[in-house]
């Protein structure tokens, strides 16, 4: 299939999250029903600096995981008749983090859709900063339109 590329705009229109909990700023190469990479630029005021650690700000963990998600989900959702759709994590297994994510890094994300059958993928996915993982998962995301259709 073709690469698509998207702006936060773009990224709106094929899935649901908004700010403040849009954690993408941009998906710099998505191939439909195979992978997707994008990124966050993450500045200083973002509010979850604000709250998490008050003297030593950090992108917490699972907010570095959901980034991971929201941009493996554009996979599923740039397939024909997903724009749109909701999506849903069902689970996150083998959780990784490596180093600290600190305000001014840019979080590369990579996803890599590694099985989608009935409506349920199955994705690797992981952040980077600085040409160095700094957290990964293995999760699987539900489409509940195509689950469906099977329990019928």
């Amino acid at each position: 299939m073709k690469k698509i590329s998207l702006d936060k705009k773009g990224i709106c229109e094929y899935q649901q999250n908004r700010d403040p909990y849009l954690l993408i700023d941009y998906a710099s190469e998505i191939i439909p029903g195979k992978s997707a990479k994008g990124y966050k630029d993450l500045k200083s005021d973002e509010w979850f600096f604000k709250v998490h650690w008050k003297n030593d700000p950090n992108m917490p963990g699972m907010l570095q995981i959901e980034a991971i998600v929201q941009t493996g989900a554009l996979a599923i959702l740039t397939l024909p008749g997903n724009k749109g759709k909701f999506l849903y994590l069902i689970s996150a297994n083998n959780l990784k983090f490596y180093k600290k994510v600190i305000p001014g890094d840019t979080l590369a994300i990579k996803t890599k859709l590694i099985n989608y059958k009935r409506g349920i993928g199955e994705y690797y996915g992981e952040a980077i900063v600085k040409n160095k993982i700094v957290s990964s998962v293995d999760f699987k995301l539900l489409l509940p339109d195509e689950i469906k259709k099977y329990s019928k």
